[in-house]
């Protein structure tokens, strides 16, 4: 067999084992670790119904109640696999069913304590394994209330086994195994809870992260004033769109816009008034633009649109559709001056650059500027 047959059936088997895993997994991130964590939970469940089932075949424990008791604890740990990849689980305040199943593993241990006779002592390992499998996943408060009807379901159990069959259960070996229980079981609870804080705090230092990250990036892709993206990411947003139209044969134009009333209002009405319109001309020139285009605060008062996928021609009604919503809206009060302005427009030309194209639309915007106020000029 030649190494490519190999690696070829290595990849069919890696298929074969993925599309098993989606059968029996799903898709669903969260869906496939609740299920994975209720695997592991049918899996220890095997182990203690293949425990039992060797202290039936020594004489230890009835085979018959051992037969009954693997029945139900398997196919309990079965039903909640199935109810959690059928997405019945997300009915539940806790979808993840973690609760649930620790209590009916309890229960199925107390039985298991009771049925297996002088073979008793193999159920404490199999609670304590109970514990830890819900120490990761629930708070404190939840593993105390568990721990509670654990310990008082244990201690009903010794006290009614002692009682029915004391030749088996002595009364104080019983009371010895109770007071084991009542001391492991609020010790893991402790540690639960310090584990608990210590996701909590885990958790919120994550969000904070998350938050600060999240600033850091707004504050280096949009402008503070306006909210806009800015110059640099815009920058980098066109070199994007020059390479994807070197690979799709397509183009785009870029619409240089200068707010004609900024100086005068701010040299009349001050800095604030300026920087108000220009934040009343970001608000509303974004419900204008197209969803592909994209609109960034240049420098001043000058504002850069990117129209993806747009010849000329198209540019130039995109910018007419704009200053028909200004002439809207100026004599809004709460826009100072007006919000007329002058554009340059270039369109991308094959083997250029950016600058190159960016710089063709400053020229059209000084021939703009030079002219009557609110022209349009291609550059």
């Amino acid at each position: 067999m030649t190494r490519g047959d190999v690696l070829i059936r290595a990849l069919r088997q890696r298929l074969v084992r993925g599309r098993v895993a989606r059968w029996l997994l799903g898709t669903d991130a969260k869906q496939r670790l609740r299920l994975v964590q209720c695997s592991v939970a049918l899996l220890l469940g095997a182990c203690s119904a293949l425990n039992m089932a060797y202290l039936a075949a020594t004489g230890i424990a009835d085979p018959l109640a051992v037969s009954a008791w693997a029945t139900v604890l398997i196919g309990g740990y079965l039903g909640f696999f199935i109810m959690i990849r059928g997405g019945g689980n997300m009915a539940f305040e806790e979808p993840s069913l973690t609760v649930p199943q620790m209590v009916f593993g309890i229960v199925c241990g107390a039985a298991a304590y009771a049925i297996a006779g002088a073979g008793r002592g193999g159920a404490f390992p199999i609670l304590m394994v109970i514990f830890m499998f819900g120490m990761y996943a629930l708070t404190a408060r939840q593993i105390w209330r568990v721990g509670v009807f654990a310990v008082l379901l244990m201690g009903a159990t010794m006290g009614a086994m002692s009682a029915w069959r004391p030749q088996v259960f002595v009364p104080e070996i019983e009371i010895s195994h109770f007071i084991m229980i009542a001391v492991m079981v609020p010790a893991v609870a402790l540690l639960t809870g310090q584990l608990s804080r210590m996701r909590e705090r885990l958790r919120r230092q994550k969000k904070d992260i998350a938050v600060a990250l999240a600033r850091i990036q707004s504050l280096a892709t949009r402008d503070e004033l306006t909210g806009l993206i800015n110059r640099r990411h815009m920058l980098e947003l066109m070199e994007q769109e020059r390479q994807r139209g070197v690979r799709s044969g397509q183009t785009f134009c870029i619409a240089l816009i200068s707010l004609d009333e900024h100086a005068t209002v701010e040299a009349t009405r001050g800095p604030a008034a300026a920087d108000q319109l220009l934040r009343g001309f970001a608000q509303e020139a974004l419900p204008v633009i197209r969803i592909s285009d994209l609109l960034a605060r240049w420098r001043g008062a000058e504002f850069l649109l990117m129209l993806s996928d747009t010849r000329s021609s198209m540019a130039r009604l995109s910018v007419e559709r704009l200053r028909e919503r200004m002439r809207r809206v100026t004599a809004d009060p709460g826009l100072p001056g007006h919000a007329g302005f002058s554009v340059g427009v270039s369109e991308h030309r094959a083997g250029e650059t950016v600058a190159q194209t960016v710089e063709r639309a400053e020229i059209a915007l000084q021939n703009a500027q030079a002219s009557t106020s609110g022209h349009v000029v291609l550059g």
